[in-house]
């Protein structure tokens, strides 16, 4: 390997990068710019379809109830409820929307609500949709009501204590430290980011460097070059790794900025502050092989393609290869084990969450990394190999 013909590869590669307008978007506009617009138009979107919702006076039915006038009553007086006339398919009413909910009261259900032997009151919704579970929230607050206060009459009129139903509080209390807290809510979506943003910034060089060459019918002028093979596969190589690392990079300040200064509603404050910082360290160094694994097999199926088409279909697959290990380590109740340190991806997803909470298991880091550098030199001798084929370089 000769490394000034390496840096010479590497130095024009990234010139005509710089000049191809889709690899800046993903490298820069997309990370940069898009991404907290996304997150803040979401933001924006979901608080004001929530206060509309919360907002909104919700359509409700009630089936039964006509030998329980007080209880009709007191929900027709409830200002956050709207009774509309009860209709035969009251059901497809709620599955079309057109109310909310319905709550089915039991015939004779103050008599027996007096006498001790009430039935159940029965609230029908359409389970998963906002509006009619505020509707049914709001219902079930109303006869939880109902049973407090009798519980509360029946206790008074035998002379006993309300606090005889509730000997003890239960609570809870936390005990982790604020790091560890933070550490745990961004420690899955730290690597979800890095790895989405790298993968989108270095798709792009990948096919354009290789499958591109060959459909331009470029890449014979430069394997004319006096430059040796391996020089010239580890100068486009290093050039999708830089386009990787600047996309991440720059996704990962942007996402930065928009957490902590960005109004994105309450309950959007996830700690940026009390990450420990030795953790953000930690992820950097372990993230480093994941970007050179990911870009080695991107480059190695994109040198395959034949054309820019081929390319594209063949990463696909690779996409599900990089993001379910990383969706499964957002999952909880996994944790870091000696067997998950060598799963590639799912590894760093796990130990983001432990690094970034100041727990350090430094033997399974240590495993992380050598396993996670070992994947990566296999991948990038793989691609060395295929350009150095010549069925591959002109596969056309």
């Amino acid at each position: 390997m000769n490394p000034r013909a390496v840096s010479i590869v590497l130095r024009k590669e990234l010139r005509d990068l710089l000049r191809d307008r889709r690899t800046l978007r993903a490298m820069i506009v997309v990370p940069v710019c898009v991404t907290p617009l996304l997150m803040l138009s979401l933001a924006r979107v979901t608080r004001a379809v929530t206060a509309k919702a919360q907002a909104e006076v919700p359509a409700v039915q009630i089936l039964g109830g006509e030998d329980s006038p007080a209880i009709v009553r007191q929900l027709e007086q409830d200002p956050k409820l709207r009774i509309v006339p009860a209709a035969a398919d009251w059901r497809q009413e709620i599955a079309d929307k057109k109310i909310r909910a319905a709550v089915q009261i039991p015939a004779h259900f103050e008599a027996d609500l007096a006498g001790g032997t009430a039935g159940p009151v029965v609230l029908f919704n359409y389970e998963g949709e906002l509006r009619s579970g505020y509707a049914a929230a709001e219902l079930e607050r109303t006869f939880r009501q109902l049973r407090d206060s009798v519980v509360q009459q029946r206790l008074a009129q035998r002379g006993l204590s309300p606090a005889l139903l509730q000997p003890f509080a239960v609570r809870r209390e936390n005990v982790s430290p604020p790091e560890r807290v933070a550490g745990n809510r961004l420690g899955g979506m730290v690597p979800y980011f890095l790895v989405l943003f790298c993968f989108m910034g270095s798709m792009y060089p990948a096919i354009d460097l290789t499958a591109g060459e060959k459909e331009r019918g470029t890449m014979e002028p430069l394997l004319c070059a006096p430059v040796g093979r391996t020089d010239l596969v580890l100068g486009k190589f290093l050039t999708v790794l830089a386009s990787a690392f600047a996309a991440g990079t720059l996704a990962c300040l942007s996402l930065t900025l928009t957490l902590r200064w960005g109004k994105l509603g309450p309950g959007a404050d996830l700690g940026l502050n009390q990450v420990d910082p030795a953790g953000i360290v930690g992820v950097v160094a372990l993230f480093i092989p994941v970007v050179v694994l990911i870009s080695a097999a991107m480059f190695s199926l994109a040198l395959w393609a034949r054309n820019h088409r081929e390319a594209l279909s063949s990463i696909q697959p690779l996409m599900l290869v990089v993001f379910v290990p990383t969706v499964i380590g957002m999952m909880p109740g996994i944790d870091l084990t000696a067997k998950f340190a060598l799963v590639p991806v799912l590894n760093l997803s796990l130990a983001c969450r432990e690094m970034l909470s100041g727990i350090w298991h430094w033997h399974l880091l240590a495993l992380i990394f050598a396993s996670t550098a070992a994947y990566a030199a296999a991948a990038l001798a793989i691609a060395v190999r295929m350009f150095n084929r010549e069925e591959v370089v002109f596969r056309t």
